[in-house]
């Protein structure tokens, strides 16, 4: 491991941790009318419990102890400071993955699958292969902050990523996978880097041209629903809209405005993405079952202490403002083998089932941009895939990589 590369804890101050408490104790309270059925937004009785737990039982350090349980390491490459886990895998020749999350997801969505990649025997699983694990905080994420560059979006972030894992960590190949923006990051990975790629592994099929039309904060893309769509697949697209559309909108327009209430307000701040955790996930399985109050606020967390909030925002302004371009024109544009986990409780794309989601997948635009040697669908997770279905991240990692891993006989430089 290169010398710049430096380990790190985690460590909050107490002052830092007084400063939030007061904040939570102060919050000034909206009326909420009418709002029983949550359709105006997160309720104010639900965020007022959630922040009362915050305030009176949650426990930061015991939460901290939890997070500086693998190793974990910060570099700065090309004067941007980068946070990352590294847990090596129980083979010699374990196979190195960067793991790269979306927003407003955190490194710590990926923490359930992590013992399963590096030493599946512990848990009583049948692989043949392991990997050495490397799971970044995005620039202006979590503790990739602060952000040097007022540019940044997901282009240039793998350009980042291929140095930490080729000229700081040492690896000559690697593998990457990626969910929501993390998915862009990895294609563009897995396109510009191609050579230095064993592969790559999706959650969702997304181009490398998303956000760069004239309407890039509009999902719709200004259609309507076509009037010769069934009922269901009327109201799946209208549920689609409704899911996605509103962050989209907010961020690609006014990033920095609503940035100075959410990085003021820590209860703001956790509203504006509690209502995403919540709406992005599977909607058929009770929220808390799968995120307890303790989790949610632990990933809260992770975006307060480092003032992360704005910083990740704006990267959705960044991906239009500063469009991404090829680096060749060779086909598939996605050079890298690919392989796709899909989760049906998800909204997009809108009336997917186990049954239909590889063949919406094949017959898209997006499909042809890769080259795909494994795809499968399962029928529960939803947005926060290794989160809420570690199980078949599990397994579609290790497939996608057990497909391609024989080609390569050795990782390292």
């Amino acid at each position: 491991m290169n010398s710049k590369v430096k380990p790190f804890k985690i460590d909050v101050s107490d002052e830092v941790l007084k400063d939030l408490n007061n904040r939570l104790l102060a919050t000034r309270w909206s009326n909420d009318l009418n709002n029983e059925d949550s359709f105006y937004g997160i309720k104010t009785e639900y965020l007022k419990d959630l922040v009362n737990h915050w305030t009176h039982i949650y426990d930061w350090k015991e939460q901290e102890k939890k997070l500086n349980a693998y190793d974990q390491f910060k570099v700065t490459i090309d004067e941007q400071p980068i946070h990352f886990l590294h847990v090596k895998g129980k083979n010699k020749n374990s196979i190195p993955i960067i793991l790269s999350h979306g927003w407003p997801w955190t490194y710590w969505h990926w923490s359930r699958i992590i013992q399963a990649l590096t030493d599946p025997e512990s848990l009583g699983l049948k692989s043949e292969i392991t990997f050495d694990v490397v799971i970044p905080s995005l620039v202006g994420f979590g503790f990739s902050t602060p952000v040097k560059d007022g540019t940044m979006n997901f282009w240039k972030i793998a350009d980042l990523w291929q140095k930490l894992m080729t000229e700081e960590l040492g690896y000559k190949k690697y593998a990457a996978a990626g969910c929501d923006y993390g998915a862009l990051v990895t294609n563009q990975l897995g396109h510009k880097y191609a050579e230095s790629l064993i592969g790559i592994h999706l959650g969702k099929e997304m181009s490398l041209r998303i956000f760069q039309s004239e309407r890039p904060w509009d999902l719709t893309e200004g259609h309507l629903v076509p009037e010769s769509a069934s009922p269901e697949l009327r109201e799946g697209i209208l549920n689609f809209q409704r899911t996605y559309a509103s962050h989209v909108a907010v961020h690609m327009l006014d990033a920095q405005t609503i940035t100075h209430g959410l990085n003021d307000s820590p209860a703001g701040m956790l509203a504006w993405v509690l209502q995403r955790w919540m709406k992005w996930s599977d909607q058929s399985i009770k929220f808390e079952e799968v995120f307890s109050k303790d989790e949610v606020i632990t990933f809260a967390m992770i975006f307060w202490l480092n003032q992360a909030i704005g910083s990740s925002i704006r990267s959705y302004a960044n991906a239009a403002r500063y469009p991404w371009k090829p680096s060749h024109q060779r086909q598939p544009l996605i050079e890298a083998p690919a392989g796709f986990t899909f989760l049906n409780g998800d909204a997009f794309p809108p009336n997917a089932t186990v049954e239909n989601r590889i063949k919406i997948f094949e017959n898209g635009t997006s499909s042809k941009q890769f080259n795909t040697v494994y795809a499968k669908s399962y029928p529960t997770g939803g947005h926060f895939g290794p989160w809420e279905n570690p199980a078949a991240f599990i397994e579609g990692i290790t497939e996608t990589f057990s497909l391609l891993a024989n080609k390569v006989s050795d990782f390292h430089r």
